[in-house]
């Protein structure tokens, strides 16, 4: 007998979401130690104002996939971490980049006191890399798209059955945020990790 998936909750921006992100990116980048390059908040909790599934997305950067994944796996199971098998990241439509640049390792954390987290681990400097943070800076500097793609999510959440139809339907229109994004970002002089 199947089992039929979770609905899709969005939900509106909670003010604590930031001050969640900040005390597990702490705990962190403690735990895990120098392989960690660069540790961000991203997704749409990073984002004021912007509807989001109660879910903290976070970034690491780090220098070595396999050396990270090795050396993160007993410390984040320790936390509360499931390593989960997504190793590649969606590619935009159009970007000619090689979809091996796109790797990454995954681990979320459900059901926990301190709240539900993905944690997407990525090289530095790789195009998923930039692209997280690109669309998260994007999206803070142009808060009058954000109450537009908050209606957009919480109308599709309400409209689907699931999460993996969720995704699938929105990585579209992902794409063409991050299509004006990268115009933004050539204009601007956008740097990923700088101090904002």
């Amino acid at each position: 007998m199947s089992q039929t998936p979770a609905p899709v909750r969005v939900l509106p921006y909670d003010e604590r979401w930031p001050a969640r992100a900040g005390s597990e990116l702490a705990t962190l980048t403690g735990a895990l130690g120098p392989l960690v390059v660069h540790a961000e908040h991203i997704g749409s909790t990073a984002v004021p104002q912007m509807s989001a599934k109660d879910v903290i997305d976070l970034q690491l950067s780090v220098r070595d996939l396999a050396e990270a994944a090795a050396a993160f796996a007993e410390p984040l199971a320790r936390l509360g971490y499931t390593r989960k098998p997504y190793e590649r990241d969606h590619v935009p439509a159009g970007d000619p980049s090689d979809p091996a640049l796109w790797a990454k390792r995954f681990w979320h954390r459900r059901g926990h006191q301190d709240g539900d987290v993905n944690l997407h681990v990525r090289l530095a400097g790789a195009p998923n890399d930039r692209l997280a943070l690109l669309f998260r800076d994007w999206l803070r500097a142009h808060p009058d798209a954000v109450a537009g793609y908050s209606r957009f999510k919480v109308m599709l959440a309400g409209q689907v059955g699931d999460i993996a139809a969720y995704t699938d339907i929105k990585d579209p229109v992902v794409d063409v945020v991050i299509a004006a994004a990268g115009r933004w970002a050539a204009q601007t002089g956008w740097q990923p990790h700088q101090a904002r």
